[in-house]
């Protein structure tokens, strides 16, 4: 604790006495300036009285607060008595706090597996809850279109359309007719072990149309649309957009949710079948060069296994994968927090809450259509 010569630079200065161990406070201290630092003096009597005083004090901040804290440690190590009495009051308002808080004992943030087990039951639960409200809000919303056509937004459920159907076609195709020629080679590779070269169409034609088809246009639409229907409706959120649409009266499900879960459910399908073709072609190229099967006994052999229900199931998924797309993006976005963070939450939300939704109903069909014998 050296003095300075700057007489407002702030000191403490030690005297002893018998039984009397005065610390004399005097300066500016800053926490950005060069202030004291406490060290433990040698005691020339046995437990003496240790006294904060205050001489020609100026202004101060906590620096000062953790040198009393500091001093007033060490004396209770000490264990020696503090006079702490001539210090400003909210001083030793400060030291009094800081003390509560180092004494406070830490929570025990430690969870067991009941607990954690519980938690997550509670939050899955409530998802659930959100999911069927929301759900309902747009099942009456559907009930209004059919009474009110007129008033419903066409031209937005157009724009939308576009947006999903007509913008979505270039990865779609690429995907689509990745997958086929993927599917081929992976069939190729073992009915060729058997004399079965032909079977690849087989293959393809009922993998396509049944499942593969449905399943990438929906991811390609999960991961592109429906991210971007969350992450425009959150971003109207926290510009409270919506918040003004629902001080006008107007209903945000009908405004903002439908136009864009119709658009959604009409395009799916559209785009599934548009896939449906490019997958056949890309399998159809693989059986042409790997295999040497001509175009025309490709098809005709497809076509053998091929029929109408198996078109029919996959556009049914395709349909249903759309307006879970649909749902997912617009609740999330819906739900979202009032900040650039949120935005980006949502988004992943939307994406990840569409995928296991679509996988719960492509196993809920996969039952549905082997009990029908479809």
């Amino acid at each position: 604790m050296a003095a300075s010569t700057d007489s407002r630079q702030a000191q403490a200065s030690l005297s002893q006495e018998p039984g009397r161990l005065c610390i004399s406070i005097s300066g500016d201290w800053r926490i950005t300036a060069t202030h004291a630092h406490w060290q433990a003096p040698k005691l020339q009597s046995e437990a003496p009285t240790v006294i904060l005083l205050t001489q020609d004090l100026g202004t101060w901040d906590s620096s000062l607060v953790l040198f009393v804290r500091s001093v007033t440690c060490w004396a209770e190590q000490q264990k020696l008595p503090l006079d702490d009495s001539a210090l400003p009051t909210r001083l030793r308002e400060l030291a009094g706090q800081f003390a509560t808080a180092e004494k406070a004992k830490p929570q025990d943030r430690s969870t067991n597996i009941l607990i954690f087990v519980g938690t997550q039951t509670l939050a899955v639960w409530k998802q659930t809850v959100d999911i069927a409200h929301f759900v309902g809000e747009c099942y009456l919303s559907t009930q209004r279109l059919f009474k009110h056509p007129g008033s419903f937004r066409w031209r937005d459920c157009l724009a939308e359309m576009q947006q999903c159907g007509v913008m979505a076609l270039p990865i779609v195709s690429l995907v689509s007719f990745l997958i086929g020629i993927t599917l081929a080679y992976t069939g190729a590779t073992i009915l060729r072990l058997f004399g079965g070269d032909i079977w690849v169409a087989d293959l393809i034609g009922l993998s396509v149309t049944r499942e593969m088809a449905a399943v990438m246009t929906a991811v390609v639409l999960a991961g592109r649309t429906g991210a971007a229907f969350a992450a425009q409706l959150a971003n109207m959120k926290a510009n409270e957009e919506i918040d003004a649409l629902n001080t006008l009266g107007v209903s945000a499900t009908d405004f903002l949710v439908m136009p864009r879960i119709l658009a959604l459910a009409i395009m799916t399908p559209l785009l599934a079948l548009y896939s449906v073709l490019l997958g056949i072609l890309g399998g159809m190229l693989i059986a042409m060069q790997l295999l040497s099967i001509p175009p025309i006994a490709y098809w005709v052999e497809m076509l053998t296994i091929v029929d109408l229900s198996d078109v029919t199931t996959g556009l049914i998924k395709a349909s249903a994968f759309g307006i879970i797309i649909g749902l997912s993006g617009c609740m999330r976005g819906l739900q979202a927090e009032r900040s650039a963070e949120g935005v980006g939450k949502a988004a992943t939300s939307a994406v990840v809450t569409a995928i296991l939704l679509m996988v719960l109903a492509d196993a809920f069909f996969a039952v549905l259509f082997n009990f029908l014998g479809w």
